[in-house]
Order: C-alpha cells, then structure tokens, then sequence
C-alpha cells in the first residue's frame, strides 16, 4: 500500500534581526566539502546510514553532513527556527510538510533577506525533469514563484485523490445490515440511522454501549455535517473557513447556514448520537474506540480513511466493516464535499547562501531526479524488490484505465532504506494511479482501491470554483503578514471554541443573543480587517 505517508521579548527580537541581517551578508561556508543538510529522521535509523541517502551521495557526488530533528513538529520548527535565528543554519534544508516546512511568510521573509537563494536558474539550468512537471502541473509552479518572480523553495505537488475529500463519515454496515437499514441521504434519515445504532443493540452484547458517531480533533468532525447546510473549507481548525461570492471574499462562519448547521450538529449531541469528545481527543484515544477489546462499539466516525480509527486485520473483521457514506442532503437540499488542492504552499526544499555553487548545482540535480517517477518510488517508498517491482501481465491499475507501472509491496516500517516523506515532491494522479492495487477491496492491500471507490462517492458534491477561496496560493505581504498571521491564529483559535461549546451546551445556538455575542466577539476579534487583508491578497492575484 501507498502511503500518503500535516516568543520572546524585544531584546529576544532585536537579536533575531541582527542575525538574519549578518545572515543575509554571510558567504558560503567551508564545510570541508561536505553538503550541510537539516531534516527530519524517524526511529527506525540515521539519515546518514539510510540506503538511499547513501545511493544518492555516489550518484549526484554530495557527501552530506546532517543537521537532523524529529517528526515532532513543535520541536522541529523550533529548531530549524532557532538556527536561522542565530545564524548557524545549514546550506540546505530537506523538510516535510506536516513537520516542520517553511510557510509562505518565511519562504518570503528569508528569501528577500537574502538566506534563501533563489532557485530559478539553477533550475532553468540543471532540472530539465522539474521543468517538464512545471510544465504539466502549471499550478505548481505558479505557487512556488514568489511575487518577485523568484523560486525559493520548493513545496510538494500531490494529486492524492482520496486525501483531495478528507472530510468522510465512515459508517458501520455491518450495522445497517443486521439492523435492516439503507444507507441515509439526508440529515434526518442520517439521524435516524445513529438513534438505532443507539438504542437497538447492533452488535448483539445485551448492553447500551455504542457510541453511535465520533471522531478526533485534528479533522474537525462538524465539517462533514455543516457541509449540508453551507461549503465548509478545508482545514483542520488552523485556518478561518473562508469561502468566495463572486469576488468578495467572505467568513463563512458567521452566516444563517452555518449557524443552521451548527443547531444540527448540537442536536445529535443532545440525543447522545455524537461522542464530544470527538472535539478534544487525539487520534490514539478514536482508535481505542474502534479497536475497543470485546464488543465492537463504534458506528460511524468521521475521518480521512478507516485505518485512523480501526486497526488493519482486526480479528473479528470490524475493519471491514466501515464504508464511507457519500455527502447527506440537508433541509434545503445542500450537499457539499469538502475539497483539498493538490497545492501545498509549504516549502520542503529550499538553499541557503551557506551553499557554495557546486553544491547547489548537486543539490538541484538530486530534487530534479526525486519528481522522476524513478526518484519518487526509490525515495520515497524503497528499493525495487523490497519496496515496490514492476506491474506484470494481468496486473490491474488503480484507475483500470490507465497501464499499470508498479505494484507497492507492503513494506517493512523499521527499514531504513528511503526517505519517505522527505522524498515526496510528486505525486500526480497520473502517477498515483497507475500503481497495481488487488481487486479485493477489504484486505490490506487493496486499501487503496477502497480509499478510490470511496472517494468517487464524494467527487460529485465537489463545490463550484466561484466559491472556493485560493487560500493556497496567496503569496503574503510583508508589510502586513505578521499582523495577518495574529489575526487568523485569534479567530481561528476563537471560532474553533466556539463551535465546540455551542455543540456541547456551554452556549445556547438557539439564543439569539448567543449568537449575536459570538459575532460580536469575532467583530472584536478583527474580523473585518482580517477580511480587508485577505481581500487585498486575493486581488493580487
């Protein structure tokens, strides 16, 4: 299987400034040959003795010295920000996204303080693979140019079709069957369906012990639900769910729509049809619920994939169990899906004036050979035989209309034979697709044809692009991006707490007054010049 394997005082900042202005002058270093790199390494083995780390060393002739961190991200964005706030940074920087990647402000910042180099021509000159993708996936490289017209990081391009709709309810039915259920359309007949995994004892053990619907707290469980009432966005609580009308663009938080969706929500909650703590538990404490020893107890849960909330090859097959129900209906008939862009903004590979040319000119050579479908598979997943072999006569694509290139293998978690994560700059669908996937959708490694079936489920409820706000490809202003980034952190944080108190009663959604002090709270919180900044960048476009 695939894996889609996301403070101080003045004197503090005065420091800070000083070093990235003495960074911005530094020459490259003498590192005695050697190609200082900072990245993330895992438990299973050192980045310098990894196979492939040690296979591109000979290929591309880089002997590399390695700054390493964990996949924690809080402690490896605090380290990568430390050293370029000291001024002993590396000359290069190989991150991954949902670790420790640069944010477009950084990529800016850095990149015009003159600590980021820019990558252009090396790129026009030495990548002609990451040209021919620029060309395929123009998208890309419109998100990568800064708005000066320079390159100073490269970010991840992945047409993952089934992480593109990460908000699904996985529902039991297994449950639905033995209960003699259809499949709900609506929010009411969905409603309906959670009342009976309630009350009549779907999995046949005498007691009142299932937990009808739950979730966890880094996909945000009412995303699914509100998608009935209005376009929710993606985001993971991180960001304000902003959306377009026409070119306006608009908090779509504070409307009727959401705040209907909202009184849907607390009413599964209020019947007991709704774990809340879907709303503060981590992703261990929903898979406890899922894997509970015994009895099988979980209806439905709202997630990426089943896998999150239920272990593969479970011994009575309640992994199985799980299908995702495609966008319910709402009153006035709204169905949405929330759509993620294959755009992520978030730089992965970047240099630093530290790197001397040669080293950058080897550098690039190897990100040009890591967006080949050659670089990709070794990098990111393993070595031929181990990781993945060629697809065979018979063989069957993901997608059955495309000719199948190769069949992953599943491979062993301790090995330390590919960068994984680290490596995966590409993954169009194209490429993704062609990868042999079993027919048996319910055994482990044909999960990802599962994962394909279900999201078709979702496809169609795609929302229009007029409302789609393009939050990923926004370059910021650097006369306004930190007072940008304070106010989207308060209202997110805000909104966030918000709706978990409205759904668990610690405030009224039905009292108006209620309401209207929540919008109060966001007027107060700088909602409209939060809107008024995020216009301006979306303009300049």
């Amino acid at each position: 299987m695939r894996h889609c394997t996301i403070r101080g005082a003045a004197a503090a900042c005065v420091v800070m400034v000083t070093a990235l202005a003495l960074a911005a002058c530094t020459s490259p270093s003498d590192d005695n040959g050697k190609l200082v790199a900072f990245g993330p390494q895992g438990d299973n083995g050192s980045l310098a003795d990894n196979s492939f780390t040690q296979e591109v060393e000979k290929k591309f002739d880089i002997d590399f010295d390695w700054q390493t961190t964990t996949y924690d991200g809080s402690v490896a964005g605090e380290k990568r920000q430390v050293s370029l706030a000291s001024g002993d940074y590396p000359d290069a920087y190989f991150l991954v996204p949902w670790v420790d990647a640069f944010s477009r402000s950084e990529i800016l910042k850095y990149g015009q303080q003159g600590v980021l180099v820019p990558l252009d021509d090396l790129i026009d000159k030495y990548a002609p693979h990451l040209k021919e993708r620029f060309e395929e996936k123009p998208d890309w490289k419109q998100s990568v140019t800064a708005p000066d017209g320079h390159i100073y990081a490269l970010t991840q391009w992945s047409e993952c079709f089934h992480c593109s709709y990460p908000s699904k309810l996985w529902i039991n039915t297994s449950w639905l069957n033995k209960l003699g259920l259809a499949q709900p359309t609506t929010t009411e007949e969905l409603r309906e369906v959670l009342l009976a995994f309630k009350n009549d004892d779907p999995n046949g053990n005498g007691q009142q012990d299932e937990v009808p619907l739950s979730g966890e707290s880094t996909q945000p469980i009412i995303n699914y639900f509100l998608n009935a009432f209005t376009y929710v966005p993606y985001g993971n609580g991180s960001t304000p769910p902003l959306t377009l009308d026409g070119d306006d663009v608009k908090l779509a938080a504070t409307s009727d729509e959401w705040r209907e969706g909202l009184k849907y929500v607390t009413s599964l909650a209020e019947e007991g049809l709704l774990d809340t703590t879907a709303f503060t538990q981590n992703g261990e404490a929903l898979k406890a619920i899922g894997d509970n020893a015994g009895a099988e107890i979980l209806g439905s849960a709202v997630s990426l994939h089943p896998y999150v909330f239920v272990s593969a090859n479970s011994p009575d097959g309640r992994d199985t169990h799980y299908d995702a129900l495609a966008p319910v209906a709402g009153p006035d008939g709204t169905q949405y899906a929330t759509w993620r862009s294959p755009v992520n903004p978030l730089g992965m590979f970047a240099l630093t004036n530290k790197s001397t040319e040669e080293e950058r000119i080897k550098a690039i050579k190897l990100i040009d050979y890591l967006v080949t479908d050659e670089g990709d598979k070794r990098g990111a997943m393993g070595p031929e035989g181990e990781a993945w072999v060629p697809a065979e006569d018979g063989d069957v694509a993901l997608d059955p209309d495309l000719e199948p290139t190769f069949k992953p293998l599943t491979y062993d978690e301790t090995s330390n034979a590919a960068w994984r994560s680290m490596a995966q700059y590409w993954d169009s669908l194209e490429y993704r697709n062609a990868q042999v996937v079993p027919e048996d959708v319910y055994s482990p490694d044909g999960y990802e044809r599962r994962l394909l079936l279900a999201t078709q489920e979702y496809e169609p409820f795609r929302p229009d692009d007029s409302i789609l706000f393009p939050a990923e490809k926004l370059w910021p202003d650097p006369d306004t991006s930190a007072e940008l980034a304070d106010l989207q952190t308060n209202i997110s944080n805000y909104i966030t707490q918000a709706q978990a108190e409205f759904v668990t009663g610690q405030r009224d959604i039905d009292d108006d007054a209620a309401w209207q002090a929540y919008l109060d709270d966001l007027d107060g919180l700088g909602v409209d010049r939060y809107l008024e900044l995020q216009q301006a960048l979306y303009d300049a476009l």
